[in-house]
Order: structure tokens, then C-alpha cells, then sequence
């Protein structure tokens, strides 16, 4: 109890501090001649605006409060987003209530206005799917199934992620970083291809095709940034870090894919156990080392309970914990820290934690109504925000 208060005293004098103070950005000691090194203190937030209308309520010391501001105000510097391409199953799911998209371009603008008005940089995630892309399913936009050229292939993907980079960037809202492509293991726009569509599936070989496509990605965002004030950054995405140097040998080598600053994985420490926790900075040295290219988590996660606050199961929970670990608030705070510290002694650039604020709320997907993921966000039960979310804060001396 004394430790939880010591947090909560912690967040809320970071909090008062973030309102009061959030025009000082730079420091006052005379004696710095180079800046710290670059740390990004991420959280996929995605899932925000369609859990507020639909009836969730963000709290912080009981009090209900923007979930951007509170995010913000606690550590987070990188807000990150993911953009379908045609999402309309999202709005309807809720039938004849439902009246817009979630995840499309325009939830996604109001999103990034949101965070950049907090002082947060935004990371935009290209999934190329009209829906859920990960290295399972990498399903094709339904506006590109009849296309069977490699050519029109790469001209659809460029052509569409330049029309987006370039509505944002007029509005003075291009992301700092865009990712071109979801846990892309396996490649992109393969699942259930019909039969004259271009292969990009790498698990069957075809990294030149992938490696084409990433390309035109690539290009579009060089691109649009050329005419832009923000200087952004492209990175590429797996889940696990144990495919890491399979998937970067083969896209840079036989993919031709080398124009891109940051190496992105996954890390669920529960799923991904071929790198232990305390394994993680030597893991992070070694790819920076080898492909002399920056190295972030984009997406991480861990329970705090294995509690449920509605009758959406949920993802996580059945599995043992990570000794040392255990699944409480402190547990969860406990291991982030550890994988920060790793990150930290691994020169790397940062950590994302995978929408920390899916609360339960009427808001529904593909598979339920609420959230699957409570246990493992930084509010609690009541949506007031606990002490998971502190290891943003911690100094790391």
C-alpha cells in the first residue's frame, strides 16, 4: 500500500507539474553541451475515439479527464496509430446505430490532432488492409482484389499512401513516423489472394515482390516529406524478436528495401519467450550493431490482473506470469520497467505499449462488445488510471 501511494503521489505531481508547466521544454542547466540520447515513451491509443462514443469515461484521481492529456501529462511522448484502409465493417457492427468509420483516415486525423495538441509526436501505422493485419492474416484492401500486375500493385500502394501523408501534411498534421506495413512475418496482401494477384507472401519466398511494394511505400512518404517541416522516419515491422535477422537479411538483401531508420518488433514477454526479458538489451546492441539502424518495440503488454469487467474474454490471462512478474498493478509496472531498462542499455529508441487504454466500454469489434485487453491497461476497473503507467516517469539513473 505504501508503494502504491508513493506512485500515486508521483503521477499526481507529474500531472499538477505537465498542466502548470508544459510550455518549459528546455533545459535550464548551463553546463549541457549535447542533448540526452533519443528515447521514445510510446502508447498505441487507436481504440480512444470509439470508446468515447461509446460511453467510456477516462479518470485520473476520480476525476474524468482527456485520455490524450492524461497520457501525455504521464511519460507518453509517442502516440501511435494504425489506418485501414476501407474499415466499413466498423461501423457496422453497430447496425443501424452505427453512423462512421473507426481506424479509417478520418478517425485517425482527429487522432493526431488530439495528441499533437498535447505535445505528443504521432507514429502512423500503415496496415494496407482493410481490417486486422498481423502475421497471421495479411488480407488485401477490397479495392485492390482484382489487380494482377506487380505494376499496379506497387502505383495503388504508393498512390494511396501519398494521398494520405499528403491530406495530413496539408492540415499540418504529418506524422513524425510512418510505419509501412503491420507485422508483416510473412509479407502483406496475401491472405486469400485470388489467383492472379501478385505474391508477397516471403514465407513461400517472394521477397522481391514484398520488397517492391515496401519500396513504393517508401517512396510515397520521401515523397510528401519533401514538402513537409516534419522530418519522418519509416519503419518496418515484426512481431517476436527472434525473427528479426531472418526478416531484415532477406528484405534488405534479396527485398532491396535499405531506405528506413528503425527496425520495429513485437514483444509480448508472455508469447514471445525465445528472448528472455533480461535478454533483451544484448538483443537490441546486436541488431543495431549489425544493421546500423535504430531500434524500437512497437507494440508490448502485460496483465495486471486476471480479472474480466465484462463478458468479452479476454486475450491475455490464462498463461502462467513471468517469475518475478506476478499479474498485479505492481508486477505489471515491475517489467516494464525491466524491458525499459533493456531498451535503455541496448541503445535503443523506444517503447510502445499496445493500446493501454482499451477500458470496457459499449464499443464493439469483430468479436465482442467491451474489451478484451482490461487486464492489461493502465486504468482500473473504474477507468481511473493506476500505477502501470509510471514506469514512463521513472528517471532510469
Amino acid at each position: 500500500m505504501l508503494k502504491q501511494n508513493r506512485y500515486l503521489l508521483i503521477s499526481l505531481f507529474t500531472y499538477t507539474f505537465f498542466l502548470f508547466n508544459c510550455s518549459k521544454t528546455e533545459s535550464s542547466n548551463p553546463d549541457e553541451d549535447r542533448p540526452p540520447a533519443v528515447f521514445y515513451f510510446g502508447a498505441d491509443l487507436s481504440y480512444i475515439n470509439q470508446i468515447l462514443e461509446h460511453n467510456g469515461e477516462f479518470r485520473f484521481m476520480g476525476s474524468v479527464r482527456d485520455p490524450y492529456q492524461i497520457f501525455a501529462a504521464h511519460g507518453t511522448t509517442l502516440a501511435r496509430f494504425r489506418l485501414w484502409h476501407n474499415p466499413e465493417w466498423t461501423k457496422d457492427i453497430y447496425g443501424a446505430e452505427g453512423t462512421q468509420l473507426y481506424n479509417d483516415l478520418f478517425d485517425v486525423e482527429r487522432s493526431i490532432s488530439a495528441s499533437k495538441a498535447q505535445g505528443m509526436k504521432v507514429l502512423l501505422d500503415f496496415h494496407y488492409s482493410d481490417t486486422w493485419a498481423d502475421p497471421g492474416k495479411q488480407e488485401i484492401p477490397e479495392a485492390w482484389l482484382n489487380i494482377t500486375s506487380m505494376d499496379v500493385l506497387e502505383d495503388s500502394v504508393y498512390n494511396y499512401t501519398h494521398k494520405t501523408l499528403s491530406y495530413l501534411n496539408a492540415k499540418g498534421l504529418m506524422p513524425e513516423f510512418v510505419q509501412v506495413g503491420n507485422e508483416t512475418n510473412c509479407g502483406m496482401l496475401f491472405t486469400e489472394a485470388p489467383a492472379n494477384f501478385p505474391d508477397c507472401n516471403v514465407c513461400d519466398g517472394n521477397w522481391t515482390n514484398l520488397g517492391r511494394v515496401i519500396n513504393s511505400g517508401i517512396k510515397a512518404i520521401r515523397d510528401v516529406a519533401a514538402q513537409s517541416d516534419i522530418e519522418t522516419k519509416v519503419i518496418l515491422h515484426v512481431a517476436d524478436p527472434v525473427h528479426v535477422e531472418w526478416w531484415f537479411d532477406n528484405i534488405m538483401a534479396p527485398g532491396k528495401v535499405t531506405d528506413f531508420e528503425i527496425i520495429g518488433f513485437s514483444y509480448y514477454p508472455i508469447w514471445h519467450t525465445g528472448v528472455d526479458v533480461t535478454q533483451l538489451g544484448q538483443k537490441v546492441a546486436s541488431f543495431k550493431g549489425k544493421y546500423q539502424k535504430e531500434v524500437m518495440i512497437l507494440e508490448t503488454a502485460y496483465p495486471w490482473t486476471t480479472d474480466s469487467n465484462d463478458d468479452y474474454n479476454n486475450i491475455f490471462g490464462a498463461e502462467p506470469p513471468i517469475s518475478g512478474y506476478p499479474f498485479t498493478m505492481e508486477g505489471q509496472l515491475s517489467i516494464m520497467q525491466t524491458i525499459t531498462r533493456q531498451m535503455k542499455s541496448g541503445g535503443g529508441y523506444g517503447v510502445i505499449y499496445w493500446e493501454p487504454a482499451w477500458i470496457s466500454s459499449e464499443m464493439k469489434d469483430l468479436w465482442g462488445t467491451g474489451s478484451s485487453w482490461e487486464n492489461c491497461i493502465f486504468f482500473d476497473f473504474d477507468g481511473n488510471l493506476h500505477q502501470g503507467i509510471n514506469y514512463m516517469i521513472d528517471p532510469y539513473d
